[in-house]
């Protein structure tokens, strides 16, 4: 097996697939690919597709991304892709993350990741790292773009390190000026994702 996922999942799919002997590959893809959907997908499937003749099946660890719902037409190896928006529901569950979506609409989630990465991530998204914004004040940016939330969610998924990302979340909104709250995550829908893979590889083997 292998397993392609996005960067922002690495800590919780190793939760799962650590030790796994099934799994002879494994590669995570820059969370930045995320501004450009279609070449997203490109790169997903090229890594994927690369995989050919390597490995019987392959975990897609992203949920449909804007860009991925039909994306196994386009690939050559035996796939299974979670079946939720993005890499925060498939952390919550898709009922979990529209339940918090519903308590407050201006909601912005962070997970270990997301809390490790801070405003050093919000900087290379916006692109406000390039040099016409060297004399400008970044926060002005970031904060104009935060006006529509009014809190920060931090999902703890177990891949937490003793609360040292909870609290640069609270770090992150406190300087947002948003309020902070905390919920627990599950990584069972990456464990079951994994499952899957392996039953589709196994399927399409049989039907071979």
């Amino acid at each position: 097996m292998g397993i392609v996922a996005c960067e922002a999942l690495k800590k919780e799919i190793e939760m799962v697939s650590s030790g796994d002997p099934e799994i002879a590959y494994r590669e995570y893809l820059d969370f930045g690919l995320h501004s450009d959907p279609k070449r997203m997908k490109a790169v997903i499937v090229e890594k994927v597709n690369s995989l050919e003749g390597q490995v019987d099946g392959v975990f897609l660890g992203y949920g449909i991304c804007q860009s991925l719902r039909d994306v196994d037409r386009d690939l050559r190896v035996p796939t299974f892709r979670l079946e939720c928006d993005d890499c925060i529901a498939a952390l919550l569950t898709p009922a979990g993350y529209e339940n918090e979506r519903k308590k407050c609409a201006g909601t912005f989630f962070t997970t270990p990741f997301f809390a490790e990465a801070g405003m050093k991530r919000m900087i290379k998204e916006l692109h406000l790292d390039q040099p016409k914004f060297q004399k400008y004040d970044k926060m002005w940016f970031i904060r104009r773009f935060f006006d529509g939330y009014s809190r920060v969610l931090y999902v703890e998924t177990g891949a937490g390190e003793d609360g040292r990302h909870e609290a640069l979340s609270k770090a992150f909104a406190e300087e947002l000026g948003l309020k902070h709250e905390s919920t627990t995550g599950t990584v069972s829908l990456l464990a079951e994702g994994l499952v899957r893979a392996k039953q589709v590889a196994k399927q399409r083997a049989l039907g071979a």
